[in-house]
Protein backbone atom coordinates (compact mmCIF):
# COMPACT_ATOMS: atom_id res chain seq x y z
CA UNK A 1 0.00 0.00 0.00
CA UNK A 2 1.55 3.31 -0.90
CA UNK A 3 1.91 5.97 1.78
CA UNK A 4 1.82 10.11 0.12
CA UNK A 5 1.81 13.08 1.83
CA UNK A 6 -1.20 14.64 0.31
CA UNK A 7 -4.32 12.87 -1.12
CA UNK A 8 -6.47 15.61 -3.56
CA UNK A 9 -9.58 13.94 -4.23
CA UNK A 10 -11.36 15.77 -6.99
CA UNK A 11 -9.25 16.82 -10.38
CA UNK A 12 -11.13 20.10 -11.10
CA UNK A 13 -9.53 23.61 -10.53
CA UNK A 14 -9.10 23.39 -7.17
CA UNK A 15 -7.41 19.82 -7.08
CA UNK A 16 -4.93 20.40 -9.86
CA UNK A 17 -3.86 23.76 -8.30
CA UNK A 18 -3.67 22.14 -5.17
CA UNK A 19 -1.36 19.68 -6.85
CA UNK A 20 0.94 21.93 -9.13
CA UNK A 21 1.48 23.72 -5.78
CA UNK A 22 2.31 20.32 -3.81
CA UNK A 23 3.90 19.28 -6.50
CA UNK A 24 6.04 22.11 -6.29
CA UNK A 25 6.73 21.86 -2.74
CA UNK A 26 8.26 18.25 -3.32
CA UNK A 27 4.71 16.81 -1.37
CA UNK A 28 4.43 12.83 -2.48
CA UNK A 29 1.15 13.93 -3.97
CA UNK A 30 -1.54 11.70 -5.89
CA UNK A 31 -5.19 12.98 -7.11
CA UNK A 32 -8.10 10.91 -7.13
CA UNK A 33 -10.57 12.42 -9.47
CA UNK A 34 -13.37 10.26 -12.05
CA UNK A 35 -13.48 13.16 -14.61
CA UNK A 36 -10.02 14.74 -15.51
CA UNK A 37 -10.40 18.48 -15.64
CA UNK A 38 -13.71 18.59 -13.42
CA UNK A 39 -16.88 19.94 -14.93
CA UNK A 40 -14.99 22.93 -16.32
CA UNK A 41 -14.48 21.02 -19.16
CA UNK A 42 -18.58 21.12 -20.03
CA UNK A 43 -18.54 25.13 -20.20
CA UNK A 44 -18.69 26.14 -23.65
CA UNK A 45 -16.42 29.05 -23.06
CA UNK A 46 -14.85 30.66 -20.55
CA UNK A 47 -13.87 33.95 -20.76
CA UNK A 48 -13.03 35.02 -17.18
CA UNK A 49 -9.72 33.11 -16.49
CA UNK A 50 -6.22 34.71 -15.95
CA UNK A 51 -4.40 35.31 -18.91
CA UNK A 52 -7.51 33.98 -21.37
CA UNK A 53 -9.65 36.52 -23.19
CA UNK A 54 -11.60 33.26 -24.41
CA UNK A 55 -11.09 29.64 -24.15
CA UNK A 56 -12.98 26.53 -24.18
CA UNK A 57 -13.48 24.63 -20.79
CA UNK A 58 -12.44 21.40 -22.71
CA UNK A 59 -8.94 23.01 -23.74
CA UNK A 60 -8.84 24.68 -20.16
CA UNK A 61 -9.28 21.67 -18.29
CA UNK A 62 -6.55 19.83 -20.22
CA UNK A 63 -3.95 22.76 -19.78
CA UNK A 64 -4.43 22.31 -16.22
CA UNK A 65 -3.99 18.28 -16.63
CA UNK A 66 -1.06 18.97 -18.50
CA UNK A 67 0.79 21.15 -16.06
CA UNK A 68 0.23 18.67 -13.68
CA UNK A 69 0.88 15.54 -14.86
CA UNK A 70 4.20 17.76 -16.22
CA UNK A 71 5.32 17.39 -12.60
CA UNK A 72 5.20 13.77 -12.18
CA UNK A 73 1.92 13.52 -9.99
CA UNK A 74 -0.31 10.65 -11.47
CA UNK A 75 -3.69 11.65 -11.43
CA UNK A 76 -6.04 8.16 -10.60
CA UNK A 77 -9.45 7.81 -12.26
CA UNK A 78 -11.65 6.16 -9.43
CA UNK A 79 -14.48 7.10 -7.39
CA UNK A 80 -13.74 7.46 -3.81
CA UNK A 81 -16.17 5.68 -1.05
CA UNK A 82 -14.34 5.92 2.24
CA UNK A 83 -11.91 8.53 3.73
CA UNK A 84 -11.01 7.08 7.33
CA UNK A 85 -8.07 7.98 10.09
CA UNK A 86 -5.64 5.50 11.04
CA UNK A 87 -2.26 5.57 12.37
CA UNK A 88 -0.66 6.91 9.28
CA UNK A 89 -3.03 9.83 8.50
CA UNK A 90 -6.05 8.34 6.62
CA UNK A 91 -6.98 5.44 4.99
CA UNK A 92 -8.83 5.90 1.43
CA UNK A 93 -10.17 3.42 -0.47
CA UNK A 94 -10.98 3.58 -4.02
CA UNK A 95 -13.13 1.52 -6.54
CA UNK A 96 -10.35 -0.29 -7.33
CA UNK A 97 -6.80 0.96 -5.03
CA UNK A 98 -6.63 1.73 -1.23
CA UNK A 99 -3.90 3.79 -0.38
CA UNK A 100 -2.67 6.00 2.58
CA UNK A 101 -1.80 10.25 3.05
CA UNK A 102 -1.08 11.97 5.85
CA UNK A 103 -3.36 14.75 4.54
CA UNK A 104 -6.03 14.96 2.67
CA UNK A 105 -7.29 17.95 0.25
CA UNK A 106 -11.24 17.67 -0.84
CA UNK A 107 -11.68 18.65 -4.09
CA UNK A 108 -14.71 17.05 -5.07
CA UNK A 109 -16.60 20.08 -6.53
CA UNK A 110 -20.20 19.74 -7.18
CA UNK A 111 -23.29 18.04 -8.91
CA UNK A 112 -25.87 19.01 -10.88
CA UNK A 113 -29.21 19.93 -9.81
CA UNK A 114 -32.11 17.41 -11.09
CA UNK A 115 -35.73 19.08 -11.44
CA UNK A 116 -37.06 16.22 -9.63
CA UNK A 117 -39.82 14.80 -11.97
CA UNK A 118 -41.31 11.92 -13.33
CA UNK A 119 -39.76 10.18 -16.14
CA UNK A 120 -36.60 12.99 -15.66
CA UNK A 121 -34.01 10.08 -15.10
CA UNK A 122 -35.82 7.72 -18.10
CA UNK A 123 -35.49 10.66 -20.08
CA UNK A 124 -31.76 11.26 -19.76
CA UNK A 125 -29.95 11.03 -23.11
CA UNK A 126 -33.24 10.48 -24.96
CA UNK A 127 -34.09 14.23 -24.74
CA UNK A 128 -33.21 15.17 -21.56
CA UNK A 129 -29.15 16.72 -20.92
CA UNK A 130 -27.90 18.39 -18.25
CA UNK A 131 -24.76 19.46 -20.64
CA UNK A 132 -24.96 21.08 -24.02
CA UNK A 133 -21.67 21.00 -24.89
CA UNK A 134 -21.80 17.21 -24.63
CA UNK A 135 -25.24 16.73 -26.33
CA UNK A 136 -25.88 19.97 -28.28
CA UNK A 137 -24.75 18.17 -31.66
CA UNK A 138 -27.57 15.54 -31.42
CA UNK A 139 -30.47 18.50 -32.02
CA UNK A 140 -29.24 20.37 -35.01
CA UNK A 141 -31.94 22.00 -36.72
CA UNK A 142 -34.58 21.16 -33.95
CA UNK A 143 -36.43 22.91 -31.13
CA UNK A 144 -34.55 22.62 -27.49
CA UNK A 145 -35.32 23.93 -23.91
CA UNK A 146 -33.27 25.39 -21.54
CA UNK A 147 -34.37 25.28 -17.70
CA UNK A 148 -32.67 27.85 -15.43
CA UNK A 149 -31.23 31.59 -15.88
CA UNK A 150 -28.03 31.60 -14.33
CA UNK A 151 -24.39 31.94 -16.46
CA UNK A 152 -25.17 28.43 -17.19
CA UNK A 153 -28.10 28.26 -18.58
CA UNK A 154 -27.81 31.59 -20.59
CA UNK A 155 -24.46 30.35 -22.10
CA UNK A 156 -26.07 27.06 -23.04
CA UNK A 157 -28.55 28.47 -24.79
CA UNK A 158 -26.48 31.04 -26.89
CA UNK A 159 -24.79 27.88 -27.23
CA UNK A 160 -27.64 25.79 -28.66
CA UNK A 161 -28.63 28.04 -30.52
CA UNK A 162 -26.13 27.76 -33.15
CA UNK A 163 -27.50 24.46 -33.57
CA UNK A 164 -30.78 23.98 -33.57
CA UNK A 165 -34.21 25.66 -35.03
CA UNK A 166 -35.19 27.61 -31.23
CA UNK A 167 -34.27 27.33 -27.86
CA UNK A 168 -36.84 28.25 -25.12
CA UNK A 169 -35.08 29.02 -21.63
CA UNK A 170 -38.11 28.48 -19.42
CA UNK A 171 -37.20 30.78 -15.87
CA UNK A 172 -38.98 30.81 -12.94
CA UNK A 173 -38.45 34.74 -12.14
CA UNK A 174 -39.66 38.21 -14.15
CA UNK A 175 -35.99 38.44 -15.46
CA UNK A 176 -32.23 37.01 -15.64
CA UNK A 177 -31.27 38.61 -12.43
CA UNK A 178 -28.36 36.32 -11.87
CA UNK A 179 -26.81 36.08 -15.13
CA UNK A 180 -23.72 38.51 -16.06
CA UNK A 181 -25.14 41.46 -17.95
CA UNK A 182 -23.42 40.22 -21.04
CA UNK A 183 -24.98 36.76 -21.36
CA UNK A 184 -28.44 38.73 -20.77
CA UNK A 185 -27.90 40.98 -23.42
CA UNK A 186 -26.89 38.19 -26.06
CA UNK A 187 -29.52 36.27 -24.83
CA UNK A 188 -32.27 39.10 -26.01
CA UNK A 189 -30.80 40.04 -28.94
CA UNK A 190 -30.64 36.21 -30.22
CA UNK A 191 -33.99 35.98 -32.19
CA UNK A 192 -33.57 32.22 -31.98
CA UNK A 193 -33.92 32.52 -28.42
CA UNK A 194 -36.95 32.85 -26.65
CA UNK A 195 -37.35 33.27 -22.68
CA UNK A 196 -40.48 32.35 -21.00
CA UNK A 197 -40.14 33.55 -18.47
CA UNK A 198 -42.27 33.51 -14.58
CA UNK A 199 -42.44 29.75 -15.93
CA UNK A 200 -41.93 26.12 -14.22
CA UNK A 201 -41.95 22.80 -15.55
CA UNK A 202 -44.58 20.18 -13.95
CA UNK A 203 -44.01 16.97 -16.73
CA UNK A 204 -42.32 16.19 -19.15
CA UNK A 205 -43.70 14.41 -21.89
CA UNK A 206 -43.03 11.30 -23.78
CA UNK A 207 -43.30 7.70 -24.16
CA UNK A 208 -40.16 6.28 -24.92
CA UNK A 209 -38.04 9.72 -25.03
CA UNK A 210 -38.69 13.32 -24.33
CA UNK A 211 -41.67 15.18 -26.69
CA UNK A 212 -42.43 18.17 -24.66
CA UNK A 213 -42.84 19.82 -21.63
CA UNK A 214 -45.92 21.12 -19.58
CA UNK A 215 -45.28 24.26 -17.42
CA UNK A 216 -47.19 25.19 -14.39
CA UNK A 217 -50.08 27.34 -16.37
CA UNK A 218 -51.40 24.34 -18.11
CA UNK A 219 -49.36 25.34 -21.61
CA UNK A 220 -47.54 22.52 -23.45
CA UNK A 221 -44.54 22.88 -25.27
CA UNK A 222 -43.33 20.96 -27.86
CA UNK A 223 -39.38 20.28 -27.85
CA UNK A 224 -36.88 17.46 -29.20
CA UNK A 225 -34.73 18.36 -26.13
CA UNK A 226 -34.25 19.89 -22.69
CA UNK A 227 -31.40 20.96 -20.70
CA UNK A 228 -31.63 21.33 -17.58
CA UNK A 229 -29.48 24.13 -15.72
CA UNK A 230 -30.63 25.39 -12.51
CA UNK A 231 -27.23 25.15 -10.48
CA UNK A 232 -25.33 22.53 -8.41
CA UNK A 233 -25.17 21.03 -5.40
CA UNK A 234 -22.31 19.50 -3.01
CA UNK A 235 -20.95 16.13 -3.88
CA UNK A 236 -21.35 14.82 -0.17
CA UNK A 237 -22.31 11.10 -0.58
CA UNK A 238 -18.92 10.00 1.63
CA UNK A 239 -18.68 13.34 3.65
CA UNK A 240 -21.15 12.24 6.17
CA UNK A 241 -18.97 9.51 7.33
CA UNK A 242 -16.20 12.07 7.56
CA UNK A 243 -17.71 13.88 10.42
CA UNK A 244 -17.06 17.14 8.50
CA UNK A 245 -18.80 20.39 9.92
CA UNK A 246 -21.10 21.81 7.01
CA UNK A 247 -24.08 24.55 6.52
CA UNK A 248 -27.56 23.78 6.23
CA UNK A 249 -27.10 23.21 2.60
CA UNK A 250 -24.07 20.57 2.67
CA UNK A 251 -21.18 22.79 1.61
CA UNK A 252 -17.66 22.50 3.75
CA UNK A 253 -17.42 24.31 6.54
CA UNK A 254 -13.35 25.74 6.35
CA UNK A 255 -11.17 28.58 8.24
CA UNK A 256 -9.13 31.01 5.96
CA UNK A 257 -6.11 28.07 5.05
CA UNK A 258 -9.17 25.62 4.01
CA UNK A 259 -8.74 23.42 6.88
CA UNK A 260 -11.92 21.20 8.09
CA UNK A 261 -12.87 21.03 11.50
CA UNK A 262 -11.15 17.39 10.96
CA UNK A 263 -7.38 17.79 11.48
CA UNK A 264 -5.60 16.90 8.51
CA UNK A 265 -8.44 17.19 6.14
CA UNK A 266 -8.78 20.39 3.83
CA UNK A 267 -11.07 21.44 1.25
CA UNK A 268 -11.00 23.75 -1.93
CA UNK A 269 -13.31 24.81 -4.42
CA UNK A 270 -16.47 24.71 -5.24
CA UNK A 271 -17.19 22.14 -2.36
CA UNK A 272 -16.84 25.40 0.25
CA UNK A 273 -19.26 26.72 1.97
CA UNK A 274 -19.91 30.60 1.22
CA UNK A 275 -17.51 31.01 -1.92
CA UNK A 276 -18.03 32.17 -5.43
CA UNK A 277 -18.14 29.29 -7.61
CA UNK A 278 -15.55 30.06 -10.36
CA UNK A 279 -12.55 28.45 -11.44
CA UNK A 280 -10.83 31.30 -10.60
CA UNK A 281 -11.77 30.95 -6.87
CA UNK A 282 -11.40 27.11 -6.78
CA UNK A 283 -7.59 27.27 -8.15
CA UNK A 284 -6.93 29.89 -5.32
CA UNK A 285 -8.48 28.17 -2.73
CA UNK A 286 -5.97 24.56 -3.58
CA UNK A 287 -3.41 27.13 -3.80
CA UNK A 288 -3.93 28.08 -0.08
CA UNK A 289 -4.80 24.37 1.00
CA UNK A 290 -1.49 22.69 -0.52
CA UNK A 291 0.45 25.51 0.86
CA UNK A 292 -1.38 25.07 4.49
CA UNK A 293 -0.71 20.92 3.89
CA UNK A 294 3.21 21.79 3.07
CA UNK A 295 3.38 23.97 6.27
CA UNK A 296 1.81 21.10 8.24
CA UNK A 297 3.82 18.54 7.12
CA UNK A 298 7.07 20.31 7.26
CA UNK A 299 6.33 21.13 11.17
CA UNK A 300 4.79 17.50 11.99
CA UNK A 301 8.23 16.31 10.18
CA UNK A 302 10.65 18.79 12.22
CA UNK A 303 8.55 18.05 15.56
CA UNK A 304 9.03 14.50 15.06
CA UNK A 305 13.09 14.79 14.55
CA UNK A 306 13.18 17.43 17.57
CA UNK A 307 11.78 14.22 19.75
CA UNK A 308 14.16 11.89 18.20
CA UNK A 309 16.83 14.04 19.14
CA UNK A 310 15.70 15.11 22.74
CA UNK A 311 15.28 11.08 23.33
CA UNK A 312 18.81 10.66 22.31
Amino acid sequence: MQQYDVAIIGAGPAGLMAAVYAGRYKLKTIVIGELHGGTIGEAITVCNFPTYTEISGTELSQKMVNQVTNLGINILGEKINVVEKNENGFLIKGSEKVITAKKVILAIGTKRKHLGLPKENEFSGKGVSYCSACDGMFFVDKVVGVVGGSDSALTAAIHLADIAKKVYIFYRKDKFSKAEPTWVEMVLKNKKILPVFNSNIVELIGERKLEGVKLDNGKQVVLNGLFIEIGSEPKNEFLSQMKLKTDKEGYVLVDKLMRTNVHGIFSAGDLNSGNFKQAVIATAEGAIAANAVYEEVKYELNSSKNKINANK
